[in-house]
């Protein structure tokens, strides 16, 4: 498989260049399914969070970036697949559902786009909704956008979130909750990686 010998034949030059320093990387080991939430400041994104997690992790791409044989052959290769981001689209929310069923690890930037200040910005509820649907767990990792002034990828991880406990106590309104506590989550740990030496 394309991932995993790209994965483990660069990995170790990954680690070597670039340093990561991960706050509570144990967290990443989780057993089963899971989404795998994080910020998301630029293109290279999916590949450091890909390179950092211990098991294998499936993606969304915009459909833009299928649009040559090669690419599509690379990019499903990495085991993404397309989604439409102007539409509602309900083939790629149901491939993110097989791969949750399968009990993989799904990977998932709730901002829906970069952001181009480096702050958070408002959460889609398309996360929420995937992990009430397929009761996975979600972890919340942020990641530092300034890591190139300071030489090194840093990180940080969250306490997984139980969208299925947060449900119980907003019963009519789940999915903004769930929406709601991931991003507050997100907040904390950005503050918390803020203040890391």
């Amino acid at each position: 498989m394309l991932y995993i010998l790209v994965k483990y034949l660069l990995s170790p030059f990954f680690w070597l260049i670039y340093r990561p320093k991960v706050k509570n990387f144990g967290r990443m080991f989780m057993r089963g399914r899971a989404i795998f939430i994080s910020n998301h400041f630029s293109l290279g994104d999916p590949i450091r969070l890909a390179f950092v997690a211990p098991r294998p992790m499936h993606f969304m791409a915009k459909q833009e970036l299928f649009n040559s044989p090669l690419k599509r052959f690379f990019l499903k290769g990495l085991l993404a697949f397309p989604v439409y981001r102007k539409q509602a689209d309900m083939l790629s929310l149901k491939q993110a559902m097989t791969v949750l069923e399968k009990n993989h690890i799904f990977g998932i930037f709730p901002e829906g786009r970069r952001s181009l200040t480096g702050e958070l910005d408002s959460f889609e509820k398309g996360m929420a909704f995937l992990a009430l649907r397929c009761a996975a767990p979600i972890l919340p990792i942020y990641a530092d956008p300034n890591w190139k002034a300071r030489g090194r990828v840093r990180m940080i991880v969250g306490e997984p979130i139980d969208p299925n406990a947060i449900a119980n106590r907003y019963a009519g309104r789940a999915v903004d909750a769930v929406t709601e506590a991931v991003r507050d989550a997100m907040q904390q740990l950005k503050n918390e990686l803020e203040l890391m030496p």
